[in-house]
């Protein structure tokens, strides 16, 4: 083969692993890679989390080697895949490499929970929409009016289009397979140990810093996505673009307001607000201006921004590894 099409078969690698994603989304499996590196987070967690009350310094110290020793792991375990991609040929590098970045990517499974929680707004099933919202989202879903069900579930769509999307793709295309694995490595340790509770205050600082680190910069990715987005879907880009200048650094995650203040621009409608965990309320920056009430078809919108954030990148993904790769 010419460096032609070594070069084209590495460029189509980005879609080819979102048209297996379209195709056959994220099963919910125990074995999926995902599932296993959270696994491997849960018993390694377990082995070093001391069994006697430890000083802050400890814990975040035994929270470092956990976080080593789990990208270590998966590092190891995709670069050996990898190695046998190369050894096996281009066709070989390119199916192993296409299965890999797949694993780490969930434009389906947003778009899958999105739309069932539609459904079932449609319907008027409040009891059963609650709880399908509860499986997304760590906050009560008990008391929840329709509007909060859909600020819940717009919120979940824009912020995970950095986790979920945008942020493996983006590893993807600097490090390849390897740093789409480490990336979903991380960004998996932050959601199981990066809690601000008596146990993770500490062990899981480390885990919620790196993926901190990880995401600033595809969050701001995303923000230029979907501002490119709401403009070819004719939505309101001029004020996705205000409200993420207005809004997004009063998000008290460093990279969360990127994602969905533009999305609350783009639909004219404020996300933000109170939210209850285990009774107790917790007041979130708002994220936009109520110029339209919060109805289920906001849902449908977000998802095809996110949709169309995804098309754009792949693209221009695509076009950087042919010239470059």
């Amino acid at each position: 083969m010419s460096d032609f099409y070594y070069s084209l078969m590495y460029a189509v690698i980005p879609i080819t692993a979102c048209i297996i994603d379209t195709v056959y989304g994220d099963p919910r499996s125990n074995f999926h890679p995902v599932v296993l590196i959270g696994n491997l987070i849960s018993y390694i967690e377990n082995k070093l989390y001391p069994k006697k009350p430890a000083l802050p310094k400890d814990l975040m110290l035994r929270g470092l080697l956990t976080v080593c020793l789990v990208l270590l792991t998966v590092g190891l375990i995709t670069s050996f895949f990898v190695y046998l991609g190369h050894k096996g040929g281009i066709l070989l590098y390119f199916s192993l490499s296409a299965l890999i970045l797949y694993v780490t990517i969930t434009p389906r499974a947003l778009a899958r929970d999105g739309m069932e929680i539609y459904h079932l707004l449609r319907d008027g099933d409040l009891v059963k929409v609650r709880a399908r919202l509860s499986w997304i989202v760590g906050r009560d879903t008990d008391n929840l009016s329709e509007a909060d069900i859909v600020r819940g579930t717009v919120e979940t769509i824009a912020e995970n289009t950095t986790d979920g999307i945008i942020s493996p793709l983006f590893y993807f295309m600097l490090f390849g397979p390897v740093g789409a694995a480490l990336y979903r490595a991380g960004n998996t340790m932050d959601s199981m140990l990066g809690y601000k509770d008596d146990r993770y205050l500490y062990f899981g600082r480390i885990a919620a810093r790196l993926d901190d680190i990880l995401n600033y910069i595809p969050a701001r990715i995303t923000f230029l996505l979907f501002a490119a987005s709401a403009y070819i879907l004719r939505l309101d880009w001029k004020n996705a673009v205000a409200i993420t200048r207005r809004d997004a650094r009063k998000h008290p995650s460093p990279n969360g307001g990127y994602a969905e203040a533009p999305m609350a621009g783009a639909l004219n409608v404020r996300l933000g607000g109170y939210n209850y965990y285990h009774g107790v309320a917790e007041f979130r920056e708002y994220m936009g201006d109520p110029k339209v009430e919060l109805k289920a078809f906001h849902i449908k919108k977000s998802i095809i921004m996110m949709y169309l954030a995804t098309a754009i990148f792949v693209i221009f993904e695509s076009i950087v590894i042919f010239f470059t790769w």
